[in-house]
C-alpha cells in the first residue's frame, strides 16, 4: 500500500505548527470572558466597542503566549514525550513532531506576550492607576505561570486568575473605569470554573508532571484529594450565580447560566465523587470544557437580554 502523500507546502506547515503551539481550540474560551465582562459592564450602564476589541485582542495574544511558553518549557523538561494525550490534555504535540522548532515556540510566546502588554499599556493610559494592577498580576501569569507557578502547587490559583476573574473583571474595568457588582458576580465562577478546567486536566498527565518538576494540586493532595477540590468547587459556581441572582447583584435571566451545571457536570463528578481512581474518560473531560465556555457565553448573553427587554 502507497504511503498517504502530503500536500502541505512550508507556509502550510508553519500555519499549522503555530496553531498548534496557540492551542487554537481552546481559544474560544478568552472570547467567552470578554464577553461576560463586557455583557456585565452593559448592565452597569458602560460599555465600549473599542474597549471590548482590544480587550479581546490582547487576551486572546496573553493566552496564545502562556500555551506557546508552556509548550515549549515541556517539551524541553521532557513532559511532552511522557504525557498520555487527550484532546483536552497533554500538550498539542507539536514540538515532538517537530512542525515548528522549540526556539519558535518560545519567539512566538513571546511576540504575543509584547501585543498584550502594549494593549495593557494603552488602556492604563487611558483608565489610569486602577489598570496597573491588573496589567502587572497579568504580565506576571503570563511570564512566570510555567517555570514558577506551576511549580509551586499555584498554577490551578493562577489560571484562575489569569483567564478566568481578571479577565472579566478587566474587560468591566476597561469600559468605564471601574468594575460593577454584575462584573464581581460574573468574575468569580469565571475563576472557579478555569481552575478546574486545569485541575481536571491534570489527572492524565500526573506522571509526566512529576518527572517534569510540577508540583500541582493533584500531586500533593493525591487523586482522591484532587478530585474532591474539583468537586467542590463545581459545586460553587451554580451556587454563587443563585445566590448572586437572590441578593441583586445579577438579574433573574442570569439563572440560564445554570443551565452548563445542571447538563453537563454528571460526568466529570459522578467521577471526582465515585471514580477518582480510574483514568478521567475524555468524554468528562469534554463536558468540562463545554461546560466553561457555556456557562460564561450563558452569562453574557442572560446580562445582554436584560439590557434589551
Amino acid at each position: 500500500m502507497n504511503e498517504p502523500v502530503t500536500t502541505d507546502n512550508p507556509e502550510q506547515s508553519l500555519a499549522r505548527g503555530i496553531l498548534g503551539i496557540s492551542r487554537a481550540p481552546f481559544l474560544l474560551l478568552p472570547i467567552t470572558l470578554v464577553a461576560a465582562g463586557a455583557a456585565a459592564s452593559a448592565y452597569d450602564d458602560g460599555f465600549s466597542w473599542l474597549a471590548t476589541v482590544l480587550a479581546l485582542i490582547g487576551l486572546v495574544a496573553l493566552h496564545v503566549a502562556v500555551n506557546a511558553i508552556n509548550e515549549w518549557s515541556d517539551f524541553l523538561r521532557g513532559i511532552d514525550q511522557r504525557t498520555q494525550r487527550t484532546p483536552f490534555s497533554g500538550g498539542s504535540g507539536t514540538l515532538p513532531a517537530g512542525a515548528v522548532s522549540p526556539a519558535f515556540a518560545l519567539g512566538w510566546g513571546l511576540a504575543a506576550s509584547a501585543l498584550g502588554a502594549a494593549i495593557g499599556v494603552y488602556f492604563i493610559l487611558q483608565i489610569g492607576a486602577s489598570m496597573v494592577p491588573i496589567v502587572i498580576i497579568g504580565a506576571l501569569l503570563v511570564l512566570l505561570y510555567t517555570h514558577l507557578f506551576a511549580r509551586l502547587a499555584v498554577g490551578e490559583i493562577a489560571a484562575g486568575l489569569g483567564l478566568g476573574a481578571l479577565p472579566v473583571a478587566g474587560t468591566a474595568l476597561v469600559q468605564q473605569g471601574s468594575i460593577g457588582t454584575a462584573a464581581i458576580a460574573a468574575a468569580v465562577p469565571a475563576f472557579l470554573m478555569t481552575f478546574n478546567l486545569l485541575l481536571l486536566n491534570e489527572f492524565p498527565d500526573i506522571e509526566a508532571d512529576r518527572f517534569g518538576g510540577r508540583r500541582n494540586l493533584v500531586l500533593v493532595f493525591g487523586r482522591r484529594g484532587g478530585a474532591l477540590i474539583y468537586g467542590l468547587a463545581a459545586l460553587a459556581v451554580p451556587v454563587w450565580i443563585a445566590g448572586s441572582v437572590i441578593i441583586g447583584a445579577l438579574p433573574l435571566l442570569a439563572l440560564l447560566a445554570l443551565l452548563p451545571s445542571l447538563l453537563l457536570l454528571r460526568r466529570p463528578l459522578a467521577w471526582a465523587f465515585r471514580q477518582y481512581d480510574e483514568p478521567v474518560p475524555v468524554p468528562a473531560l469534554g463536558d468540562n470544557v463545554i461546560w466553561n465556555l457555556g456557562t460564561n457565553t450563558l452569562m453574557a448573553v442572560a446580562l445582554l437580554l436584560t439590557i434589551l427587554l
